[in-house]
Parts: structure tokens; C-alpha cells; sequence
């Protein structure tokens, strides 16, 4: 990749907008990372209107807590270092593939910094979906504000491919390659990696959640966050629309689906209830849930949601 001469992040840029906030700074693992990024980083700067999103599933747990109740109890969103848990591959561990694949993007800023340091990981949502960039992680996502782009980085295509295409938000030409890539929509995303802690107070715009949600444990531990409610126009899907498409993740993964099923039917909050249970696979119900992701994203004809509420 060819990169003109790159410009260090500045203060400014590095830190939330809101006084207070916790960013990088001017020193530290973090903003040592964003600058070995910036370095290596080419293209035209990114839109402002667009938005990094954290998608996760909010009816999982967390050593025995729920995951909203753990982010109302701390005010953050953590990574998978600090929870030990995680929407795709569980390797955030010292000596594990996540481990290996910052110390590569980051030239090794990350190697001795505690967990709470870390980045956590998203999406750039440059197509502007109400069910935010990367849904196979979940089927919520927080939206983060404007001024978190300046302290994020970004890669093409996602980070476990340990890719050379980087970007961060004063050059960002990752967008054209994942457009004319033209992947499945699972994986049609440009990953996003926040640098310094994500406050659920100051950085976020919103927690998006499925319709399916409503009215349930899930709604009410959300309301208890100090970020507005928004939801999306949902996820839904019937066993009979997933039988034909036994190739997507595979035949046996369509049969789970069915005994998952309630009235021929699946949504998030069934397969959430799915993972509580315990009675199948994690990995398995996994895949059944991008079974629901791929077939069953209702038409999503604005870029943010619709209903908003506190």
C-alpha cells in the first residue's frame, strides 16, 4: 500500500469531545498505536455522518451478571480482554490470536498494557444500517458519537486476516475496497478498533435494540443506562425461509434452528433464550444466529432508527 507522509494524531483528536472524558492523550499505549496506524494509513479523510457501532447480543452474560447490568454497573464498555467474553472468537488472552493480532497492528503498544487499555471492536458503519456495521456480533449495537472517530483506527478486512489496508479518520481508503469487494453482508464491514474507554455517558449516541426486546429483562436493565433507547426495525425469520439456504452455514445448523424455533419462528430474544438454556452448542447456536442475521433483517429503509426513546 502506498501512504503519503503521515501526520501524528494531535491532542485534540485523540480525546473525546466532552471535558472529562478518559481518552488516549498524547502519550501512552494508546496513542501510541493510533500513530503507528496513522503512519501507515492512506485515502481521503472519513464522512463525518458516519458512525462507529459496537455490535453485541445484550441478553448474554457475563461471569454470571448480565452484560447490561455489568455496563450500567461500571459505566463502560469493556473489551474482551477485561470480560472474557465476546460476540466472535474468544482468543483475547495473553498469547492468544487476538493478543498476536494487536501486538502486529499496533506494533506491539499493547504488550504489556493492562486489559482495561485495550481497544474494544466495532464497525464503521459507512452503509448507515439501522442494525449497525457488524450484525453478525449481535444483534444491538451502541452508536458512538462523531468525535470518537479521531480516536479510532480501522482495518480491511477484519483484523483476524492480519491485513496490510489500515486507516484512521484523517485517511480512511478502506471504504472503497469493502465496496467493491462486494462480500455477503455478514461480512461486509470495515472494522473499527476504539482506543481508550468507550463511556457509556460521554461516547455514545444511543443503545439500538431489537424490537424482540421489548418488554423484556433486556428493555429494562437498557433503561438503567446513562444513554438513550433506540430501537431498530428488527430480525426476523421463519424456519422455512432458512431451509432454503442450507449451504449458508450449513444443513445441520438449519435443523438447530428448528428445534430453537418457537411456532416455526426465530428473533434475537429466541435465540438468546437458546444460549440461556444451555442445552445446545454456544458455537452452534452461533451460527444459527447468522442464519437470523443474514434472512431475517427487516428492510431497512433509513439510516438510523425510527422510534426513539429515553
Amino acid at each position: 500500500m502506498t501512504t503519503g507522509e503521515a501526520e501524528e494524531p494531535t491532542a485534540s483528536t485523540l480525546r473525546p469531545a466532552q471535558e472529562g472524558d478518559a481518552g488516549p492523550g498524547d502519550a501512552g499505549p494508546a496513542a501510541r498505536a493510533l500513530r503507528h496506524v496513522a503512519a501507515r494509513a492512506s485515502g481521503p479523510p472519513v464522512d463525518a455522518a458516519w458512525r462507529v457501532t459496537l455490535n453485541f447480543h445484550p441478553d448474554r452474560s457475563n461471569a454470571g451478571a448480565a452484560i447490561l447490568d455489568s455496563m450500567a454497573g461500571s459505566g463502560i464498555y469493556s473489551s474482551q480482554f477485561v470480560t472474557g467474553t465476546g460476540n466472535g472468537g474468544l482468543t483475547a488472552r495473553p498469547g492468544g490470536d487476538r493478543w498476536h493480532w494487536e501486538s502486529r497492528m499496533f506494533a506491539g503498544a499493547y504488550d504489556e498494557a493492562p486489559a482495561a487499555e485495550r481497544p474494544v471492536y466495532g464497525g464503521l458503519n459507512f452503509r448507515r444500517r439501522s442494525f449497525g456495521a457488524a450484525p453478525r456480533f449481535g444483534s444491538a449495537h451502541l452508536r458512538l458519537r462523531a468525535e470518537v472517530l479521531g480516536r479510532s483506527t480501522f482495518c480491511y478486512p477484519d483484523s483476524c486476516f492480519s491485513p496490510d489496508a489500515v486507516g484512521v479518520a484523517a485517511r480512511l481508503g478502506l471504504v472503497e475496497r469493502a465496496v467493491a469487494d462486494g462480500r455477503d453482508v455478514l461480512d461486509d464491514y470495515v472494522e473499527a478498533q476504539v482506543h481508550g474507554p468507550v463511556l457509556l455517558s460521554h461516547d455514545v449516541e444511543a443503545l439500538v435494540l431489537d424490537p424482540s426486546h421489548r418488554g423484556t429483562p433486556v428493555e429494562a436493565a437498557a433503561r438503567r443506562l446513562p444513554c438513550p433507547l433506540e430501537w431498530h426495525a428488527g430480525f426476523r425469520v421463519s424456519v422455512a425461509t432458512l431451509r432454503q439456504h442450507p449451504d449458508y452455514r450449513g444443513e445441520q445448523y438449519v435443523d438447530l434452528a428448528e428445534r430453537i424455533a418457537v411456532g416455526g419462528w426465530l428473533d434475537p430474544d429466541i435465540v438468546g433464550r437458546a444460549v440461556a438454556a444451555g442445552r445446545h452448542d454456544p458455537a452452534a447456536v452461533k451460527r444459527v444466529w447468522h442464519y437470523v442475521a443474514r434472512f431475517g433483517a427487516a428492510h431497512d429503509s433509513s439510516a438510523v432508527p425510527t422510534a426513539r426513546e429515553r
